[in-house]
């Protein structure tokens, strides 16, 4: 069987290891970034923007592929699975109707509210900044500022985070409208969710999912989550699929408003295919919606991709065929930690060209596992792009161990220009997350 995997990151390299582990399968991939590790496991690729879809679909049908997956999200937005769909081939990812769940914030909160989908925020939409100020002051100045379009998860501006008043919140509004951030002279105000964060993937053929364990991602570039957001510093999950703060039925919780989401789709004539994952804010009143997204988290996917002991393109086929209910996940009980390596001066202006010194098998003798990022290869060498480089995971029974294997894996990466979030994963963190939502839960 052809698979083509279309994406260049992180991510994409956890999926490629996931699809290689399969059963007779052919690996062809598309990336605009020569990923090493994506690189090593094809059996031939192209170097590519993953937005040129006349050009992907042409090679999809040369290499007379059977199964596309695509990592990232922009592709989706501009319709890349109609098309591969148009062209007889199958896609394991949601359409471009269907990813609007991500690609559309207005649209998704309004789908939301449509269906009765709990969870939900106060929010409205504007494009005037002069009725969006009014509608801040309207909550107390506590709100959530989203552009309505794609960011690559760096355009949220959040109230005490980002911003200290509505003078400086209203100038984010209009940066907004007036420079179409995320693709539109429109944004989205929120009421500010307070709580922990935490992350829910899962698997879906448009009528079932199957929900894989939680994780948490830290998208504050300095630890204590200070600093801008990013695409994701690095990422947790635990041996019984929950996190410290996140008891059973949070998680439960989560995982139906998520199957409510997938069939509100589905009876808007967009049926839902492929990986999802919501964003959640767990609450005193439970999980609330920070955002829904049509695609494996990045890093969350490589905290959980390696856990899963079914053969994945198996499952790959179960969403394309609709039978997804006929399947039991089995997933590895242990514990994870990622933490990403990023080019100097990353969340601002990364230092591009730079080089790295990776040690791939003495990272691999620690039990880690190593995934390529957004880097160029050239004579053996890894350089960084303005994106995140490299990503390393520690895996083991429990969560202190999975951060040592993890940082213990960290030394056998070097270069003169790079930085790395350690805090992420450690002991002292998780316990700040817990008395945090202890307190939240005393007041």
């Amino acid at each position: 069987m052809n698979i083509l995997l279309v994406g260049g990151g992180a991510r994409e390299h956890a999926i490629c290891e996931a699809i290689y582990r399969s059963k007779d399968v052919e690996i062809y991939s598309v990336m605009s970034n020569l990923n090493p590790g994506i690189k090593k496991l094809s059996k031939e690729f192209i170097q590519e923007n993953e937005k040129n879809i006349e050009k992907i679909v042409d090679y999809a049908k040369l290499k007379e592929i059977d199964i596309v997956l695509v990592g990232p999200e922009a592709p989706l937005e501009l319709g890349i699975v109609n098309e591969i769909n148009k062209a007889g081939i199958n896609a394991c990812c949601p359409t471009k109707e269907a990813a609007r769940i991500e690609t559309d914030k207005d649209w998704m909160r309004n789908l939301l509210k449509k269906y009765k989908i709990p969870g939900q925020l106060k929010f409205k939409t504007f494009s005037d900044e002069k009725k969006a100020r009014k509608y801040m002051e309207d909550l107390n100045g506590d709100v959530a500022i989203k552009p309505i379009g794609l960011t690559g998860g760096k355009g949220v501006r959040v109230s005490g985070d980002h911003f200290n008043d509505i003078n400086e919140a209203s100038k984010y509004v209009k940066e907004v409208i007036d420079n179409k951030i995320g693709g539109k002279a429109k944004v989205l105000i929120e009421e500010k969710a307070i709580g922990e964060e935490f992350t829910l993937q899962a698997f879906s053929d448009g009528i079932t999912i199957l929900p894989l364990p939680a994780v948490q991602d830290h998208k504050r570039l300095l630890p204590e989550d200070k600093g801008p957001n990013t695409g994701g510093m690095g990422s947790y999950s635990c041996e019984n699929g929950l996190l410290p703060f996140l008891s059973k039925s949070d998680y439960e919780e989560g995982a139906a408003i998520l199957q409510k989401i997938v069939e509100s789709l589905n009876r808007e004539g967009c049926k839902y295919v492929g990986p999802i994952y919501g964003q959640f804010m767990l609450t005193v009143d439970g999980p609330k919606i920070i955002e829904i997204n049509a695609r494996f988290g990045d890093p969350e996917a490589m905290n959980v991709i390696p856990l899963l002991e079914n053969d994945f393109i198996d499952i790959c086929k179960a969403m394309i065929n609709g039978n997804l209910d006929t399947k039991k996940l089995k997933i590895k009980k242990k514990s994870t930690v990622c933490k990403y390596i990023v080019p100097e001066g990353y969340g601002f202006k990364s230092m591009i060209g730079e080089k790295i010194f990776v040690d791939e098998d003495a990272i691999k003798s620690t039990g880690s596992i190593l995934f390529y990022a957004s880097v160029n290869k050239d004579d053996d060498l890894v350089k960084t792009t303005s994106s995140r480089s490299l990503a390393v995971v520690g895996i083991s029974d429990k969560i202190d161990d999975a951060e040592k294997i993890c940082e213990d894996a960290l030394r056998h990466i070097n270069g003169d220009h790079i930085f790395i979030r350690h805090d992420i994963g450690t002991q002292e963190l998780i316990d700040k997350r817990i008395k945090h939502m202890i307190e939240l839960r005393g007041m």
